[in-house]
């Protein structure tokens, strides 16, 4: 009897620590999240990459809007040496989009096969060539908006081409940018998108038609993904970044 009642009873189970709290586990995270710098550190940190390399360049080849098109549309998912092999035997044939047109999508395709989804990228750059052609006598439009209605071609393409074509001062967000604008930071953002309409809002003027090329080269070089180089980085006492790297 006394068996019966022992293993009637109820097994107690060990005591676990209580969870934490998620809104205090949320406030945590925020308080590691610094706030954006102010207007004249932003004004410093573009002025010490201006003065470092006043002239940025792209790292893409082009030789003119077209090249430079059609280059920005072969580098997604793709390094920008990788598609400066591809193109190298590329643009001296097809510099222009009747050219283009006329070597023709399996001919292209040869050409940048090299490239991860090439046969889609080959597709949508003659269906891009065709439309120059039909619809704007061959030259590429100084216009975010009709070039985001190209095959192929997205905001930051179009950002990115009519930045350095023609000087337009916009400032196209890639994950390099994204992630340097949030460490610094220069504005806290959830998406690309989000990311270009603050920059172009805060940057000043005067370092705004070059601001895509430092901080895309700052975020490739110095201000890695995995491993920042803060001791070599010109704006380590301006970053509000908390988790510095050491060498």
């Amino acid at each position: 009897m006394s068996d019966l009642k022992s293993s009637s009873r109820r097994i107690s189970k060990p005591k676990t620590k209580s969870a934490v709290p998620a809104k205090a586990v949320g406030r945590a995270v925020r308080s590691r999240v610094p706030k954006p710098v102010d207007r004249a550190t932003m004004v410093e940190i573009f002025r010490r990459w201006h003065t470092a390399n006043p002239e940025p360049k792209g790292e893409l080849d082009y030789t003119n809007p077209y090249t430079l098109l059609v280059a920005v549309t072969l580098s997604a998912q793709a390094t920008d040496v990788g598609v400066n092999k591809a193109t190298k035997n590329l643009f001296p044939i097809a510099d222009t989009p009747q050219k283009m047109l006329d070597l023709g999508e399996e001919g292209l395709r040869q050409h940048v096969k090299t490239l991860n989804f090439f046969n889609t990228k080959a597709k949508n750059v003659i269906a891009m060539a065709r439309r120059l052609v039909d619809e704007f006598g061959g030259e590429v439009p100084n216009s975010v908006e009709i070039l985001e209605t190209l095959p192929g071609v997205g905001r930051k393409t179009a950002s990115v081409v009519v930045n350095i074509a023609f000087g337009d001062p916009r400032v196209a967000v890639d994950t390099h940018i994204f992630r340097v604008t949030n460490r610094l930071p220069l504005a806290i953002t959830k998406t690309p998108l989000d990311t270009q309409v603050a920059l172009e809002k805060l940057i000043p003027d005067e370092y705004r038609l070059h601001a895509h090329h430092w901080l895309i080269l700052h975020g490739r070089y110095i201000c890695k993904a995995r491993k920042p180089e803060c001791w070599r980085c010109p704006v380590n006492d301006l970053c509000r970044y908390p988790d510095k790297t050491i060498p």
